[in-house]
């Protein structure tokens, strides 16, 4: 699994509503039946964030909105929801802009590109500048993607290994708990420099720091503690940025394997965009833009693989499930089958032109109370990414090995050759 997790998932006998996996130390249910796998999700008080992934993620990333308990997940997410609202989308949009075109300023005609790397710098340059209106040394940047893509695949790992194994002086357990500390460091020099500045940006870490003078206590709870800032804030870093490079980067590789699909979208947004820079107006006209990223969603979702823990005993598709019971999901195989998506191997963006995925079969961003806060935001941040990229440059496959998808079904090893339009 933790070698080629596609071909582990692949050869699992996905017909069946649930199967038991014994994966290392921990044994899970993983739900394939749609039926199922929304109701689990849709039940967050049944079925809490917990099982072996979000406890090792819990260890490095803090009590945040992503990985906290159900108990603590209305209220902080009521704290949060300010700086999601749509009339933030302008920020998003700008930020994107200004990470596509930071990023590609240095690319030359006909280099290869590590596009992980690069779809990496555009994420987190993107978010930095969307949520928290701070634009980083380029130096404190790249030691945050280091660090976390260090975590990203540890916290996998480490799931699934035994806690010996996890304790022992490896180089990847120095590494891991490096990178976690150093995270942790770059996250609280960046809260230090905003509180200096005593003003409100009217960003998420305003929000969370309260500089606008609301009454959080008033939202759901007392306001959050300087911890709970930390943790929030890295939360968002490693969904954020880990999600929008995915999808970027496998939008990107796709594109360079169909040709006439993305001498469409340069089509479409040399028409909608001309010599205007990217705006909120522009992006419901970018619909195969769009398409393309939702379709790199379908066949490669961020988050392969979810848990859940079962809090009080209960029935699951006829199955009893004591309190205690790991539950696993996979938005990948969910996404895979024929009966939902049909011809689900295929890259065919035309899937999507005539209407939204259905929310109940498309789930690469979860479903109910605890799907994703920062959805919306991130696909249009990639959209924007998409479409300020296509309009300089084509980017085309190089002969090398095919990338091995990995952790967050990251690309690992992915080359692309871009050329100058």
């Amino acid at each position: 699994m933790l070698r080629d997790p596609l071909a582990f998932l692949d050869g699992l006998p996905g017909d069946r509503p649930m199967l038991r996996l014994r994966l290392g130390p921990s044994t899970l249910v993983l739900v394939c039946d749609p039926g199922l796998v929304r109701q689990v999700f849709l039940d967050d008080r049944t079925f809490d964030k917990g099982g072996p992934l979000y406890e090792r993620v819990r260890e490095v990333l803090g009590n945040g909105l992503v990985t906290c308990a159900h108990r603590d997940h209305r209220r902080q997410r009521r704290l949060c929801q300010p700086s999601f609202r749509a009339d933030r989308l302008p920020n998003v949009v700008a930020a994107a802009t200004a990470a596509a075109r930071q990023t590609t300023g240095a690319w030359r005609d006909g280099q290869v590109l590590d596009v992980i790397a690069e779809s990496m710098a555009f994420a987190t340059r993107g978010l930095l500048g969307s949520l928290f209106s701070t634009s980083l040394p380029d130096a404190t940047g790249e030691r945050i993607r280091r660090m976390l893509a260090v975590l990203d695949d540890g916290i996998f790992r480490r799931a699934f290994s035994p806690a010996l194994v996890n304790r022992l002086p490896l180089p990847a357990n120095r590494r891991y708990r490096e990178a976690a500390a150093g995270l942790r460091r770059e996250v609280a020099a960046i809260i230090r420099a905003r509180r200096a500045e005593r003003r409100d940006h009217g960003d998420l870490l305003s929000t969370l720091l309260g500089v606008a003078g609301s009454d959080l206590g008033g939202l759901g709870g007392p306001a959050l503690s300087e911890t709970e800032i930390i943790d929030q804030v890295q939360v968002f870093l490693h969904a954020g940025v880990e999600a929008s490079a995915v999808a970027l980067a496998w939008s990107l590789h796709l594109l360079a394997e169909h040709p006439a699909v993305a001498e469409a979208v340069r089509a479409e947004r040399d028409a909608v965009l001309g010599d205007a820079a990217c705006a909120p107006e522009h992006l419901p006209r970018l619909v195969l833009t769009r398409a393309v990223v939702t379709e790199a969603l379908r066949l490669h979702p961020p988050a392969w693989l979810l848990t859940r823990s079962v809090e009080q005993n209960t029935d699951l598709g006829g199955v009893r499930l004591p309190a205690g019971t790991a539950v696993a999901l996979s938005p990948y195989l969910l996404h895979r089958r024929p009966e939902l998506h049909p011809r689900p191997e295929l890259f065919d963006p035309d899937r999507w032109r005539d209407g939204p995925p259905d929310r109940a079969t498309f789930l690469p961003f979860g479903a109910g109370a605890r799907k994703c806060i920062g959805e919306r935001q991130g696909v249009e941040s990639v959209v924007t990414g998409l479409a300020v990229i296509t309009g300089n440059w084509r980017p085309a496959p190089v002969v090398a090995p095919s990338p091995r998808p990995r952790a967050l079904l990251m690309p690992r090893g992915l080359r692309l050759r871009v050329s100058a339009r």
